[in-house]
């Protein structure tokens, strides 16, 4: 059985140890769009918190591996549910730190597996830097009679938005963003792409994430990445390179509610449930 949640679920992954610099804050600024010299020059660099959610893997040249206690699934069988991380202190535009990971639990939601994974990143001197929860949704691989989870619905508010953002993805974005540790075959291999059930290469589910970010910020918050708490999404359809994205925002107290859709496929959904915590 591909997934066995008796042994997935409370299971520890062993620790990753990673560094990066400015020069990996620098492209993955770029891979998401960015032109600002607060974003893409190393004098007074900022640090875009979604860098946290690659920083662990940003050096890896090989295709990610869906395979821990419990669980083994072909990588063509998933895709990214959700993604949070929670952001401790500042990120700096340089550093060291360990990431230690662990299987939070594992919903059966039927037709597919739902599996959770909880980490925290702390810097070598010991300071908390950030913590992330984050799900991948494994088709074919539900129906083993376990709980189907929570619901992370968030409700939209019923006025008209405070601000409607629209965000243009590059053609090549996909091929850039490639570079900053995700080589997953879906994102630039047409045949790889057909076979896990799309007509063409789809931008990265993290990519989104991040463009999207870096848009509420630069709107909403003075292009301050400091003042960014919490962030979290759910992936709930596609992007292809070159779309536009429209990313609707409601001021809802010491939050920012969002929706994001594609532009030119009749503002079909692209994140949902998005919510963005700041001071």
């Amino acid at each position: 059985m591909p997934i066995d949640p008796a042994v997935a679920v409370g299971a520890e992954l062993p620790e990753v140890k990673f560094s990066w610099t400015s020069s990996d804050v620098l492209l993955y600024h770029l891979a998401l769009g960015a032109s600002e010299l607060s974003y893409v020059y190393e004098r007074d660099l900022q640090v875009l918190p979604t860098f946290g959610v690659v920083a662990p893997r940003f050096k890896a040249t090989e295709p990610p591996v869906v395979k821990f206690p419990g669980i083994d699934i072909d990588l063509a069988r998933v895709l990214h549910g959700t993604q949070e991380i929670t952001v401790h202190a500042p990120l700096p535009a340089a550093g060291e730190a360990v990431l230690r990971t662990r299987v939070a639990d594992v919903f059966d939601k039927g037709s597919a597996a739902v599996v959770v994974q909880e980490a925290t990143a702390v810097s070598v001197d010991g300071t908390p830097l950030y913590t992330m929860r984050s799900s991948i949704f494994a088709r074919d691989e539900g129906g083993f009679g376990g709980s189907r989870g929570p619901s992370m619905k968030v409700e939209l508010p019923s006025r008209e938005p405070d601000a409607v953002l629209e965000t243009p993805t590059l053609p090549q974005q996909a091929y850039l963003y490639r570079l900053c540790g995700d080589r997953n075959p879906l994102h630039a291999d047409p045949e790889f792409a057909r076979r896990a059930g799309f007509e063409a290469p789809i931008l990265h589910g993290l990519c989104t994430y991040g463009v999207v970010c870096k848009a509420v910020v630069d709107a909403l918050l003075d292009g301050d990445t400091a003042r960014v708490t919490n962030y979290s999404a759910r992936f709930t359809g596609v992007v292809f390179p070159g779309e536009t994205l429209r990313t609707r925002v409601w001021r809802e107290g010491g939050r920012l509610v969002l929706v994001t859709t594609a532009v030119e496929r009749d503002d079909a959904p692209v994140l949902s449930d998005a919510v963005l915590t700041y001071t």
